[in-house]
């Protein structure tokens, strides 16, 4: 039986979940306490026993445990190949990889500096004016990163000849700049549809949903309210 402690606003649990959904695998979700002026702090018991890190996505499975999200789906996509993940020749899956790692760190770093918006408001005008002022630099850098985005798609339906590891963790990452305000990317027409086709496969949708309602019970609108549900 496979086990998934994730939280409700991470990024790393929510493509796990998203590879989980396109394998057809059935698992049991724990989704470990979050709110947004403490994160997830206390580290869950469970989470810290089974992850030297303390930190989510850990995955169990018969025994074994995990934890790193790209570990995690590699192992998935080792312990049950159908559909595969992952691209059938070396080249391919090394290149998949090097998207993936675009996605969870370089894009990451882009998107840091923009996850104070889904919190309360400093109280500090200084460290109100500093968040914006970095935040401002990020979506500029952020801006380029769908410009290489855009290239790297090339035309193509997926960012490996089928989906893959790759394309989750990028949707993943563009997602997260959707629900932070980080600059469109509808200029670009071929990441656009990209983004646009998978949000529609069911894995995908399912996961989207549960971050917007996750956003309406834990998040703050730029104004420091919460959201209101709908």
């Amino acid at each position: 039986m496979i086990t998934l402690y994730g939280g409700p606003l991470s990024l790393f649990s929510r493509k796990v979940e998203i590879a989980l959904g396109e394998k057809g695998l059935a698992y049991e979700q724990i989704m470990v306490p979050f709110n947004q002026t403490d994160g997830y702090r206390p580290v869950h018991p469970e989470v810290a026993a089974l992850n030297p890190k303390g930190q989510v996505p850990v995955l169990t499975d018969d025994g074994l445990v995990l934890y790193d999200s790209t570990i995690i789906v590699e192992y998935l996509d080792e312990a049950y190949p159908d559909p595969p993940l992952y691209p059938r020749t070396a080249a391919e899956r090394a290149r998949c990889r090097l998207n993936e790692l675009y996605a969870d760190e370089i894009m990451l770093a882009g998107l840091r500096p923009l996850m104070h918006r889904t919190g309360p408001p400093a109280c500090d005008p200084l460290t109100r004016a500093a968040r914006r002022a970095d935040a401002l630099i990020a979506e500029d850098v952020l801006a380029g990163l769908h410009g290489e985005l855009e290239l790297r798609l090339a035309g193509q339906g997926f960012f490996a000849p089928q989906l893959s590891a790759a394309d989750i963790a990028l949707f993943i990452a563009l997602h997260w700049g959707v629900r932070l305000g980080a600059p469109s990317f509808a200029g670009h027409f071929g990441l656009s549809d990209w983004y646009r086709r998978l949000r529609a496969r069911p894995a995908f949708a399912r996961v989207v949903d549960a971050i917007a309602e996750a956003d309406r019970r834990l998040s703050f609108s730029p104004e420091g309210r919460p959201p209101i549900a709908g």
